[in-house]
This record gives C-alpha cells, sequence and structure tokens, in this order.
C-alpha cells in the first residue's frame, strides 16, 4: 500500500503540480504509512493545534518548500478548519481505497463517484491500467465519461459505446455474456442500459442484450425498407459499420442466420419486389431470395439481360457474396450466353465464312455455356439453378450446336476434299508455322494441349495477356479429319506424307510411328538437319529445377510439349461430366507452363491443339443415336464420331471421304456422321465427343505468345464525380464514381477503399471496399453510385472542410495510399439526427 500511496501523493505534486497537499487519516489508521513515506524534497508537517504556524512558516518562511499536510483524524468541518482557504487552493489526498484509486486514474476529485460507486470494476490492476491509459489518452469531462470508458475497458473495447456493442455482439454470437456478468458485479449494468436508450432508442421493462440485439436486427431491416423502425438511425449506422468490419463477419453470421427465422424474414422477402433488396445484406436469405427471383426471371426471360448483368455486379458487395459467387457467376454467364445466343446469326455462305464467323464470335457461345455449367456443378446449388439450367441446355443443343452445324453440314456436304481456303491446315503446321522460327535460327517451343477447343484457347490468350510483359495472338487453324488424337498429335510433326497404319487407327509419318513421345522425338529431328529437337510431357518440364530447364534450352534449338487434361477428363464415360472444370484447369496450367518456359528463356512460344471437341452436360437421348450402323468390306476403327475401313457401304447421315480427298496416302474410307450426331459405342461416353466434322471439333487454336521488354500491365483509374454542391447537410451523402477506362487484359480490375474522413484522417463514415472492374464501352455503365452514412464523430468536424477518399491497399499490409480525394463541406444543423 505505501507504494501506492507514494505514487499517490506523487502525482499530486509532480503531474498535478501542487506545492500543498493535505492528508487527513479520517479512521486514524495511516500514521505508519505517514511515517514510512519518503518524498524526496517534500517537507512532512503535521496539525497538531498548530495551524497558524503551519500557514506561516508555508506561505511566509518557506514560499517554495512542497509539504505534505497530516491530520490524524477527521477532516474537520469548514467553520472550525483554521486553514481552510489554504486547503482550498491547493489539493487533499484521501488515503482510503477509493482515493487511492481516483490518485491512480489522476482524475478530479470532483469525479470520485464515479469510482466509489463501482469498487469491483477497480479491485482489478488490469482493469485500472487499461482505464488509466484511456484518461492519459483522453481526460475525461464528467463521472458518465468515466463510466463510458469502464463500459470499453469491461468488453475489451477500443473506443465508444457502438465499439461495446460490437465486442458484445461477439459474446453473443458465442454463447457468452462475459461483460454483462462483469457489468453487473461492477454496478455499471443500469449506466449500460441508459446509455443504450439514449443512444439507440432501445428501453425495455427488463432490459436484455439478446433481446437488443434482436431488435437492431429488425430495426436496421425494416428502416431499410422504408418501414417505421424501433431504434434510432444511429442503431442503423452502428449496425452497418458492425456488418462491415472483416473482424466481425463470424458473430453477425451466426446471429443474422439466427435471426431471420426468429424475424421470419424469409416470409417477408416473399411479399417484396426483388429489385428493391439489391442494395442489401441484412440476412443471407435475401440473396436466395434474389436468386431464385433471377433464375425465375431469366428463366421466363422477362427481364432484359443489361438489368441481369448489374444485379449480379452489384451483389458482389454483399456480405453473403462468397457463398453465392458461384451462382452468381453462373447466372451472369446465363445471361451473356442468351445475350450472345440472341444476337447470333447462324449463317454462312461457304465454309470458309463458317471458319471465319465461329473463331470470329460463334465460339463464344460455346465459352459462355461451359462457364456456366462449370460454375453451377462448383456451387453445389443445381436446385437453386435448376429452371435457368433447363433454358440454357435446351437453348445450347438444339438453338446453338445443332443449328449451327446443320447449317454447316449444309457447306461441308458442297465439299469433294478436306480443304478450307483462307486458313491454315493442321498437316501444314510444322513447316509453315514452327519452321518459320528455325528458318531465322530462332529456338522454338510448341505445347500441344489435347482438345484444346479454340475457345478454350481464347480463354487462355486473355489470361495469358493479363500477366506483366507478356502478349499472345490467336488465329484459327483446321484439323485434320477424321479429328481424333492419333491424326492430330502426326499432322503437327514435320512430314512429307501421313498415312494409316495398316489395319489401325494409329498414324505414321512418312512411314515412321508417331506414336509416343519417343517416336514422335525421332520424326521430330528430321525436320532440320542439324536441329536438335526434344519431345516430352510438359509435366516434366514443369517438374525441372530452373538450371535445368535453362540447360534444356541451351541444347535443343525445338522442343515438343505435350500436355493432356480435357482429353483425358473427357474420354471417360466415369469423369466426362467434369470437362468445364478440367478447361479451367488447363487454361491456368497453360500460364503457368508460359511463365516456367519464360524463365527457362524460352522466348517464341506457340500452343495448339490436335482437335477440339463436342460436349453438353445432359446425357443424350437415344434419338441423338439415330444413325444406322456402318457396314463395308473391314471396319478399321470406330467411335462415336467417325469410322475408318474399306469397302465402306453409303450410310444416311453420314458424310463419305476417302484418304486422299483427306489429304492422307493410302486407300481406307472414312465416314463421319453429319452435324453432331453419335455412333453407338458399347461403354463408350457420348456427351464428350470428337473425330467429326463440326466447327467445334475442327477449329483449332494457333497460340502465339512472345515477352516484352516493357512493362505492360496496369490497373484502371477511378474519379469522383463531385456532387452538385460540394456540401454534406444531412446524415448521408450520396457519391458517384467513375472507372475511366473499361477493364482490359493489360488495364485491371481494382479494389479501392471509400470513405469520408476528417483533416486529420479521422474515418466519419463507414468504410466499404469497391470492386471496380467494369468492361462495357460504353462511359455510363462505369458509374457507381454509392451512399455513405455519417458517424457521431462527424459533430466533431462540423463547419470544417472534410475529404471524401478512394484509397488503395499497399499490397498486402494494413496501410493504403489516397487514389483520390474530394474536398466536401460538412455543414449539418446543430444537434441534427443522423438522417436517412
Amino acid at each position: 500500500m505505501t507504494d501506492r500511496i507514494t505514487a499517490g501523493l506523487l502525482r499530486l505534486f509532480d503531474d498535478q503540480g501542487h506545492r500543498i497537499v493535505f492528508w487527513y487519516d479520517t479512521l486514524r489508521e495511516m500514521r505508519e504509512a505517514f511515517e514510512a513515506l519518503d518524498l524526496g524534497d517534500v517537507v512532512k508537517v503535521e496539525i497538531a493545534n498548530n495551524q497558524f504556524g503551519l500557514k506561516y512558516r508555508m506561505l511566509r518562511q518557506e514560499p517554495k518548500t512542497r509539504f505534505l499536510v497530516f491530520h490524524d483524524g477527521p477532516e474537520p468541518s469548514m467553520a472550525d478548519n483554521w486553514l481552510l482557504d489554504l486547503q482550498l487552493a491547493t489539493a487533499v489526498f484521501r488515503a482510503d481505497q477509493a482515493a487511492i484509486w481516483v490518485a491512480e486514474l489522476g482524475i478530479p476529485a470532483k469525479y470520485e463517484a464515479a469510482v466509489r460507486d463501482h469498487p469491483d470494476f477497480y479491485r482489478s490492476a488490469k482493469r485500472l491500467a487499461a482505464l488509466r491509459e484511456m484518461e492519459g489518452e483522453r481526460p475525461s469531462q464528467s463521472e458518465n465519461d468515466i463510466r463510458r470508458k469502464m463500459l470499453a475497458v469491461c468488453a475489451g473495447a477500443d473506443g465508444d459505446l457502438d465499439t461495446v456493442i460490437e465486442a458484445m455482439l461477439g459474446e453473443l454470437s458465442e454463447g457468452r455474456d462475459d461483460t454483462l456478468r462483469l457489468l453487473e458485479r461492477a454496478s455499471l449494468n443500469r449506466f449500460f442500459w441508459k446509455e443504450v436508450a439514449a443512444h439507440y432508442g432501445y428501453t425495455a421493462p427488463e432490459p436484455d442484450f439478446q433481446d437488443f440485439a434482436i431488435a437492431l436486427f429488425h430495426s436496421a431491416w425494416t428502416r431499410a425498407m422504408g418501414d417505421p423502425a424501433r431504434l434510432t438511425a444511429h442503431a442503423a449506422l452502428m449496425f452497418k459499420r458492425w456488418t462491415n468490419a472483416r473482424r466481425s463477419g463470424e458473430a453477425f453470421e451466426v446471429l443474422s442466420a439466427e435471426y431471420q427465422d426468429v424475424l421470419s424474414i424469409p416470409d417477408d422477402l416473399t411479399t417484396r419486389d426483388f429489385r428493391a433488396l439489391m442494395p442489401h445484406d441484412h440476412f443471407e436469405a435475401i440473396d436466395r431470395q434474389i436468386i431464385v427471383s433471377i433464375v425465375d426471371a431469366m428463366a421466363k426471360q422477362t427481364v432484359p439481360a443489361g438489368d441481369v448483368l448489374k444485379w449480379v455486379r452489384a451483389r458482389k458487395q454483399s456480405h453473403w457474396y462468397d457463398r453465392y459467387a458461384d451462382i452468381y457467376q453462373a447466372i451472369g454467364f446465363a445471361t451473356e450466353f442468351q445475350q450472345a445466343l440472341a444476337e447470333a446469326t447462324l449463317t454462312m455462305t461457304s465454309v470458309s465464312d463458317g471458319v471465319k464467323r465461329y473463331a470470329a464470335s460463334w465460339f463464344r457461345i460455346d465459352q459462355l455455356y461451359r462457364n456456366f455449367i462449370y460454375h453451377m456443378q462448383k456451387s453445389g446449388q443445381a436446385g437453386l439453378l435448376a429452371a435457368l439450367y433447363e433454358a440454357v441446355e435446351n437453348r445450347y443443343t438444339t438453338n446453338f450446336v445443332l443449328a449451327l452445324n446443320d447449317a454447316w453440314q449444309d457447306q461441308v456436304n458442297r465439299l469433294t476434299d478436306w480443304n478450307i481456303p483462307g486458313f491454315p491446315r493442321q498437316a501444314g503446321f510444322y513447316m509453315e508455322q514452327a519452321a518459320e522460327y528455325r528458318r531465322k535460327d530462332q529456338k522454338v517451343v510448341v505445347i500441344i494441349s489435347d482438345a484444346l477447343r479454340y475457345e478454350v484457347a481464347e480463354e487462355t490468350l486473355r489470361e495469358i495477356r493479363k500477366q506483366n510483359r507478356f502478349d499472345a495472338d490467336l488465329k484459327p487453324m483446321i484439323s485434320s479429319l477424321p479429328s481424333y488424337t492419333q491424326l492430330g498429335m502426326a499432322a503437327l510433326l514435320p512430314h512429307k506424307s501421313l498415312a494409316f497404319k495398316e489395319d489401325s487407327d494409329l498414324v505414321l509419318a512418312d512411314g515412321e510411328s508417331t506414336q509416343g513421345a519417343a517416336a514422335r522425338e525421332k520424326v521430330l529431328g528430321t525436320g532440320r538437319a542439324g536441329d536438335r529437337a526434344r519431345a516430352m510431357k510438359a509435366d516434366e518440364l514443369m517438374n525441372m529445377a530452373g538450371t535445368d530447364a535453362k540447360d534444356m534450352f541451351r541444347d535443343h534449338e525445338i522442343v515438343y510439349l505435350y500436355h493432356n487434361q480435357i482429353d483425358a477428363v473427357g474420354d471417360k464415360i466415369t469423369t466426362e461430366e467434369n470437362v468445364p472444370a478440367a478447361a479451367l484447369a488447363t487454361v491456368e496450367y497453360l500460364v503457368k507452363l508460359v511463365r516456367k518456359l519464360t524463365s527457362a528463356n524460352f522466348s517464341n512460344i506457340l500452343i495448339t491443339a490436335d482437335h477440339g471437341f463436342l460436349w453438353q452436360h445432359r446425357a443424350l437421348d437415344e434419338s441423338d443415336f439415330s444413325l444406322a450402323e456402318p457396314v463395308g468390306e473391314s471396319i478399321t476403327s470406330r467411335n462415336r464420331r467417325f469410322v475408318i475401313g474399306r469397302g465402306l457401304g453409303a450410310s444416311s447421315g453420314m458424310k463419305a471421304f476417302t484418304a486422299t480427298q483427306l489429304g492422307l496416302d493410302g486407300d481406307q474410307e472414312i465416314l463421319i456422321p453429319n452435324s453432331i450426331n453419335r455412333l453407338r459405342v458399347k461403354g463408350s461416353g457420348s456427351r464428350f465427343v470428337h473425330g467429326g466434322a463440326s466447327l467445334q471439333e475442327i477449329v483449332i487454336p494457333v497460340l502465339r505468345v512472345g515477352k516484352q521488354r516493357k512493362e505492360d500491365v496496369a490497373q484502371v483509374s477511378v474519379q469522383i464525380i463531385p456532387p452538385q454542391k460540394a456540401q454534406i447537410t444531412t446524415g448521408q451523402i450520396q457519391i458517384t464514381f467513375w472507372q475511366d477506362k473499361p477493364v482490359t487484359e493489360k488495364l485491371q480490375a481494382r479494389t479501392l477503399r471509400a470513405g469520408i474522413y476528417s483533416a486529420d484522417g479521422t474515418a466519419i463514415s463507414d468504410e466499404v471496399d469497391l470492386d471496380f472492374d467494369f468492361t462495357s464501352d460504353n462511359s455510363r455503365e462505369r458509374e457507381m453510385p454509392r451512399s455513405f452514412l455519417l458517424t457521431r464523430e462527424a459533430e466533431t468536424y462540423n463547419n470544417q472542410t472534410v475529404f471524401l477518399k478512394l484509397r488503395a491497399r499497399i499490397g498486402k499490409t494494413s496501410h493504403y495510399d489516397d487514389h483520390a480525394s474530394q474536398p466536401l463541406q460538412l455543414k449539418r444543423a446543430s444537434g441534427a439526427e443522423l438522417d436517412f
């Protein structure tokens, strides 16, 4: 105790600058402590019928000496206190426990009740230290100021009542009531509920925190819907800030899930137009209702595609977006699919025109369908998307794939030889494209990804172009026919002639086998005299150490890398439904492979495929196998999409070619089912097929990748469109942000934090992270309106200039740089409510 008394006295002498301090030992129990004190240059004196002598000494004889004046007994009444005038001009030290606490806190004695009324609070040295730190940062101006800080200490909060409530909501979500019980022990519960009533408007005969929490959710919801609310506007603001704070995300989710049923929110939502729900995310049920409504409207084709895409984009700001991201993305892709299909005119004047139009735009419909199915599968919520899936699936298979390839078949039927003017042939790939680099004495690597359909390659193109200092271009090439692996892989090698191996579907290049990496490497070595060639699996290179990969570049002029993910998945009946996931994995893999190659000094990279494919999610009906069984003298090979043999009879629904007509040596004959028809093959999958002549099978990519010397990737810039009057006169303000250019591969999206701040950097509104990823060329479609609610701290800065800011996060740190700033004059009527 002596140490605490010493500390308390020194605060009065040293910190508060008093020269004379009186100490009345009311209970006559502190003399020993008084006599043991050593306060340095402070002189200890005692009142013992010597008041006038003491006064003369302290005021006249030693006017600069510091004195501790001790009295053994209670303080005399004012009438009997001969030193009263001196005492009133100095300080009184009280040595009971409460007085010691007051002294330790360094608060004025007139606020002593805030200590004496709550002794259990101060019996914790940890709580006392936390309160003392708060007092040091911002001295209290009243007893209730001190009590408010005590609430924060009890809750482990770092500020005002809002943060106390946030901490207690966190406890509630975990089934704990630690703070509530501590407030009761510390006799702070009545004060707490008075503060809650004053700030949030919550009153009840017997206040209960869970009841308050339910009222908080309900009031925020009804106010958002424009209905009367039980609690104040400040309660809604506190709720919004709490839900926006990442640290409270889990607590919000737990309580929201519980209270949406208590408040019958799902029933409430069925009576509201889903469009009115777009800005809100109080409950997870809101997202489900929005999804169900959009899906229903899309299936009935009663909403414009542009509106759907805006809604999907708007929901990215929802707290629950991550849970439903795949569903929203599926809706987005389905919308773009329907839009693209509606705008497509599936006619052509020739085979060349058909290829040209497929490579220019029609491929996008395949791509959008594939991505829709991928996200539907990944969401695990096929039930929610059932109506939309049926609509997309039917339109894709009937209105696009079948209609397109029926029209294409009309052009193919006019062909005698398999030749499409104006487009390179797969059989000429080596001489016309790969060898082009060798003729310039440049090294080249060719990546052949099995079944890399043109639309998957286009997605790969965009992802590669997003990489800093990478560029790429994509052109179509016509695959060999039949469009299957053995022929496609052989056609990509150097050769003068290709032929089927006798009684087999294997292919020989100039009489040499092309089956397997070793055989292909041998054929590859014949391309140009002196070339050191290497053929290997792409995984082998990916697993190489960096130095080994560089050594391979040094030691070889031409390298063929073989990758197989899409075909490996699609060609198995047990996994063919996973083709969309395999396609996405292929895109990601090829980007990584390109980066690996450039780091190993390969700068000339070609990516191509052996063939494309047809794929649909729904299993085929029996009517899709309406073709008669092929017959002939001998059938060497057959699958769903082609037949190889000799003496093949004419077959309705199939186009016949001779090997010569397909650019092959030999006397074989080949039958290709018309359009997208399949042949029956026992034990084989039917959703993923290739070998035929559909556009999806025979338009294959040649993707050229290069590395640039200079950095060429940047992020979009965002501007703040100032309001007509740059003033804030109410509790909220709506601001419009404008992304100045559309997102491209090289000009990428960015996330910025937006809020209103005082000149000293204090946040005086809610803060929110905004995604700027608009791709539209229409300037107006790159605008983003956003409302901001002022906090109570804003009152401190009334009639001052404040700043609406967009702030960019510095790397992965917690620090931000200003991206854009707009000064605003805060001019609100004194005492104005936080109006909405």
